[in-house]
């Protein structure tokens, strides 16, 4: 038994191949939140995540976006009419913005979709600088805390602590999956991960067995597998930004089933005809082996990214490049957008492959918008070229902090309107992408390889040169961090919640959570939400 084997001095266990990882998943999930001892730094940086995904959340709903309204309408239609706001109810938590008892599940899929809708929350890319059997390169999202909050109100004993440590055991497994097995190089959809770090925190939380767990594991991995489907074709749906959430919704029910006494399949990473050894061949072991820290600095969330705005992560290098340089050469003061006669961004794959898809040259939805390079980029270099109050700060300013402020992509540029702006289409219709080939390749997924260049009708060639780890990469040092995320949650706040002391509020006892009991836990997601007269799809 895995447990038997942990011990207090040891910071990291690894679960063999050889071995039923399912079950020692649940065994690592129980005893890490019992004596598990992640440090400050490793809970700050999960508190950091967990704020920023509740702020892109609540923004959503404000402004009426179709799948997390559909979703909270819903949860909030199965209410229970009977239950204290204030007090633990089992089998039930509450969505954002309301006191409302609903069931726990529905309050997930509901949370989560929000949480995911803007694409704009954390990003692991799962590699370890460390080992190099463990750099799978597979994407996922912190979407998945909504999972713990549901858990803390259904059990009085988990308190604020308990809950931040609980976030981080999610993004341990989540991450440290990401690092062994690349679900996208299957045309599988990365939130299988997030699931089955949902199932193993969940149990953890609410007292699941390890057998519960591995019962729970078994049977969503069995049942309920989603594909990249979600994510082709020319204009993208409701599914790609509810994917997480939809699937933690499946993988919750599985686990309320296996602690009912359902029994799903047993030792599922050794199963010859589950998705680890369907799609990677070994003689009867799981194709890898599974570390997972247990105290110190060491936890995957260290190496997970955040995003400064709205935009897919694999923009990040190029928007980086375009923002450098803007405040080297303050090109757009002195030059127009008909000035410009190409952009070029040389990026590596999959970003090539993903954001740069000929598909997403032409986008019409925000869910499109949001995975089109062209798109993102345009945005930008429109809002430098066109905003009065960007060009007084430029001439001000020697801070890339300020500029990644100034020029912060919100949900309104990615507005119904928005998509259709002449001049962001204009300028999407001047760039080119293009694949940088081994070289930028071999650099992925360490950091987000890219170069962007411009150039000018009057034969100036603008160069960002090489960009390895843009602001918000977990290896970027340079940035002021805290500081552009809070103009993010500002910005995102001030879209949810009318009122400024109200906004201040909520940050307050967001960025408080590891301070607060667990009837502080009950009302956490609670706030007076500003909803739209409409949708900003419309």
């Amino acid at each position: 038994m895995l447990t038997q084997t942990i011990s207090r001095a040891f910071s990291q266990v690894v679960l063999k191949a050889n071995k039923n990882q399912a079950r020692e998943l649940g065994e690592y999930a129980i005893e890490f939140m019992k004596n598990g001892n992640p440090s400050v730094k490793v809970l700050e940086r999960c508190k950091l995540f967990h704020t920023d995904s509740v702020f892109c959340g609540v923004s959503a709903l404000a402004l009426k976006t179709n799948a997390p309204t559909i979703l909270a309408q819903e949860a909030k239609s199965l209410a229970a009419k009977t239950g204290a706001a204030s007090k633990p109810k089992p089998g039930f938590a509450k969505v954002f913005g309301s006191n409302l008892w609903v069931p726990a599940t529905n309050a997930i899929v509901a949370n989560s979709a929000a949480v995911r809708e803007w694409d704009s929350n954390g990003t692991v890319f799962g590699y370890d600088a460390s080992s190099p059997l463990r750099r799978a390169g597979e994407f996922g999202h912190n979407d998945y805390y909504p999972v713990v909050i549901a858990a803390a109100q259904q059990n009085a004993t988990i308190d604020g602590k308990t809950a931040l440590k609980a976030m981080v055991l999610s993004d341990e497994i989540r991450g440290r999956l990401a690092e062994v097995f690349s679900l996208k190089t299957y045309k599988i959809d990365h939130v299988v991960h997030g699931a089955i770090a949902s199932i193993c925190t969940y149990g953890a939380l609410l007292g699941a067995t390890p057998a519960q767990i591995e019962s729970a594991i078994g049977m969503f991995v069995a049942h309920y597998i989603p594909f990249r489907a979600i994510r082709a074709g020319h204009q993208l749906s409701d599914s790609k930004g509810a994917s997480a959430a939809i699937s933690t919704e499946a993988a919750i029910k599985c686990l309320q089933r296996s602690m009912n006494g359902f029994i799903g399949p047993a030792d599922i990473f050794r199963n010859p005809e589950a998705i680890f050894r369907l799609f990677q061949k070994t003689k009867g072991d799981s194709p890898f082996d599974i570390t997972l820290s247990l105290s110190g600095d060491d936890f995957a969330v260290m190496g997970m990214h955040f995003k400064l705005g709205l935009y897919e992560h694999q923009s990040a290098g190029a928007l980086e490049g375009l923002q450098k340089l803007i405040l080297d050469t303050k090109f757009v003061q002195n030059y127009s957008i008909d000035s410009v006669d190409k952009i070029k961004v040389t990026a590596y794959e999959p970003a090539f492959g993903i954001i740069g898809d000929p598909a997403k040259r032409d986008p019409h939805t925000r869910q499109s918008a949001d995975h089109s390079m062209v798109y993102i980029l345009g945005t930008m270099l429109r809002k430098a070229f066109t905003e009065k109050s960007f060009h007084q700060l430029l001439s001000s300013t020697n801070d890339l902090n300020a500029i990644w402020k100034a020029l912060f992509l919100s949900p309104y540029d990615y507005s119904h309107a928005a998509v259709r702006n002449k001049d962001t289409r204009k300028l999407m219709a001047l760039t080119e992408f293009e694949h940088g080939g081994k070289e930028y390749d071999d650099k992925y997924p360490e950091g987000i390889p890219t170069r962007v260049q411009i150039l000018l009708k009057d034969g100036k060639n603008l160069d960002s040169q090489f960009v390895m780890f843009p602001s918000g990469h977990a290896r970027n040092t340079q940035c002021d961090l805290s500081g552009i995320l809070q103009n993010k949650f500002k910005q995102l706040g001030k879209i949810a919640i009318k009122d400024s002391k109200q906004q201040d509020q909520f940050y307050q006892q967001l960025n408080s959570i590891d301070t607060l009991n667990n009837k502080d836990l009950q009302t956490i997601y609670n706030c007076e939400i500003n909803y739209a007269s409409k949708s900003i799809d419309e």
